[in-house]
């Protein structure tokens, strides 16, 4: 054999899995954009039950001296992106988000200071990972004038949601879920297979409460 004919031999074998590679991106993505569109029919009319039902929220500290008072979640919005595959129309992402405010009344003031850095950490984390209004203030001493503490102003509300990416190479969907049980981020990856509406029960009940079985990574 020729060496010009082994180069198309050569050629030939690599066309021949480029083909079958797409042909299993082509099928992810298919699979992906149905589990997708699952996912956003789905949150859409939880949404809309939540909105009515207003369930009450988790138990919030922006550390353990400061419980904050029984909340609530109002204010339930839906959005999605779309982006641009392979010449295709697809899901960029979903989201899902809310408010959460207090049970009786409106948010109220409240106060908390630090002079570690292991507290002022946490609680910068916390104010971060809900949204939550605040004024940083530097307390000094009165004659010194040296740093004491830092103390964090804030207004009981926050903001919590879940964000789900699609991964269409890989077939599998990613949550990201905000200040669902306390002031923190978690992240769970599912198989697009595997998102049908009995798993999503299970993250509809976690957004009120209840006791669910959806696993975090």
């Amino acid at each position: 054999m020729s060496f010009l004919n082994q180069l198309k031999s050569q050629a030939r074998a690599l066309q021949s899995v480029q083909s079958v590679d797409l042909l299993q991106r082509e099928a992810n993505t298919r699979l992906t954009e149905a589990a997708t569109t699952t996912v956003w029919l789905y949150v859409a009319e939880l949404a809309k039950q939540l909105n009515v039902i207003a369930p009450g929220g988790p138990s919030l500290s922006l550390s353990s001296k400061t419980p904050w008072p029984a909340m609530k979640l109002v204010d339930f919005q839906v959005d999605a992106r779309k982006k641009t595959l392979r010449d295709q129309e697809v899901f960029d992402y979903i989201a899902l988000g809310w408010r959460l405010v207090p049970i009786d009344g409106v948010p109220v003031a409240g106060s908390v200071s630090a002079n570690f850095p292991p507290d002022l950490q946490r609680i910068e984390s916390r104010l971060a990972a809900g949204s939550v209004p605040h004024d940083r203030v530097h307390v000094r001493h009165p004659e010194k004038n040296t740093l004491q503490a830092i103390r964090f102003d804030y207004s009981t509300e926050a903001r919590a949601g879940i964000t789900i990416t699609p991964d269409h190479e890989a077939a599998n969907l990613v949550f990201r879920l905000a200040n669902l049980q306390a002031f923190e981020v978690l992240t769970a990856t599912y198989p697009a297979a595997q998102i049908q509406s009995p798993l999503l029960d299970e993250l509809a009940k976690m957004i009120v409460g209840q006791a669910s079985r959806f696993v975090f990574n």
